[in-house]
């Protein structure tokens, strides 16, 4: 029998002739001699050359430790203490691994979804959360990022152009600035959100242009349609349970489209150019209109004036008569020769004349003391010059 078969495959004892070692042990009888290595490694009491037999026995006793075996008993890898230390490092690894995919962290920014086998169970919060896998898994979503989704810019076809209440067609570019309201509606309600929004939102408009004239939408009703569109947007997604949020909506643009935009500023000008002659048109007409209404009333009031100034005076007069008539019936004569003078001052006042009384001067020719060549009308005028 050979000598490996009576020794183990490292180690010595046994018979063979005086107790022979290994292959390339030393000492015992001359036939081992024979079988030695050409290189003559030394024996255990003192050869040139290390034991490799010891070193290998400790790498085996070193490998029993670390597996979790004991110091003694058989020396082979099919012992009792490297299969209790190979089930305790699967053990441990089988925990770590388990613990590796049921512990997890969530940012303030996130929210988690957590699925008992395949079912919505809660709302993971901001920090560390537990979900015992693999009965419990996890989604993380992010809530407070801002997202959007852009209708009419970028090329996307005809979905910009849209159809006003009177028939004019404008090309719009808006912007849907959403975030997640409800991560877990979010995720089972829609299979494409960000589709979802962008059609929602393009009929929101839509509806809202086809209410509406080109005019406001070019000019000056921009907020209040994205205030619509914004909540008819909001209702609509709050009744599909969707979870989303709309934050804003910025309407960046209105104009016509590319290919008639040229007509359409003509046409604007023209409009602007007629809305500036009717607005001079309505400003002559007013001032026209102030004006005669102006002269109407103060031919009104001058014909007030005139009618009370007539009625008082007729009134005046007629009470003068009665008076004067009173007066008369009292003293016929005297009133008589009163009348007579007043009139005659009233008639001969304002008459350029010179009136001599005819007994001035005696004789029967009367007036001839007066000088008949003195310039009375020509002293009369110059004395009337010089009181000017």
């Amino acid at each position: 029998m050979p000598i490996w078969m009576n020794n183990g495959p490292w180690g010595g004892g046994g018979g063979n002739k005086g107790g022979g070692r290994g292959p390339w042990g030393g000492g015992g009888g001359g036939d081992d001699d024979d079988r030695r290595p050409p290189s003559g490694g030394g024996n255990r009491g003192g050869g040139q050359g290390p034991d490799f037999d010891q070193i290998v026995r400790k790498g085996q006793e070193q490998l029993r430790v670390l597996m979790g075996g004991g110091g003694g008993g058989g020396g082979g890898f099919g012992g009792d203490g490297l299969g209790k230390g190979s089930f305790a490092l699967l053990a441990i690894a089988a925990i770590g691994a388990w613990l590796f995919f049921s512990v997890y962290s969530v940012r303030p920014e996130q929210r988690s979804v957590e699925l008992f086998l395949g079912e919505f169970s809660s709302i993971g919060e901001p920090g560390l959360n537990f979900a015992p896998w693999p009965f419990i898994t996890h989604e993380i979503v992010e809530v407070t990022r801002q997202r959007t989704v852009t209708i009419g810019a970028g090329g996307r076809g005809d979905d910009g152009l849209m159809l006003t209440g009177d028939e004019n067609i404008v090309d719009i570019d808006f912007e849907v600035v959403w975030n997640i309201s409800d991560p877990a509606q979010y995720l089972f309600n829609l299979r494409n959100p960000e589709a979802t929004i962008d059609a929602v939102a393009e009929s929101a408009m839509r509806e809202v242009i086809s209410r509406s004239e080109l005019a406001p939408v070019l000019n000056r009703d921009r907020g209040v349609i994205a205030d619509e569109v914004k909540s008819l947007v909001q209702s609509t997604l709050d009744t599909y349970d969707s979870g989303v949020n709309i934050v804003r909506l910025n309407f960046d643009r209105a104009d016509p489209p590319r290919e008639v935009i040229d007509a359409f500023r003509d046409v604007q000008a023209a409009e602007q150019e007629r809305d500036r002659f009717e607005n001079e048109a309505d400003a002559y007409a007013n001032r026209r209109l102030a004006e005669a209404r102006g002269r109407a009333a103060e031919l009104l009031q001058q014909s007030e004036a005139y009618r009370a100034q007539v009625v008082n005076e007729a009134t005046g007069e007629a009470s003068r008569f009665i008076a004067v008539y009173d007066e008369y019936a009292k003293a016929q004569d005297v009133t008589r020769k009163r009348l007579y003078l007043e009139t005659l001052e009233r008639v001969l006042g304002g008459v350029d004349k010179i009136i001599i009384d005819e007994n001035v001067g005696g004789g029967e020719s009367g007036g001839q003391g007066v000088v008949p060549y003195l310039p009375l009308n020509e002293l009369r005028s110059n004395r009337a010059g010089e009181g000017n």
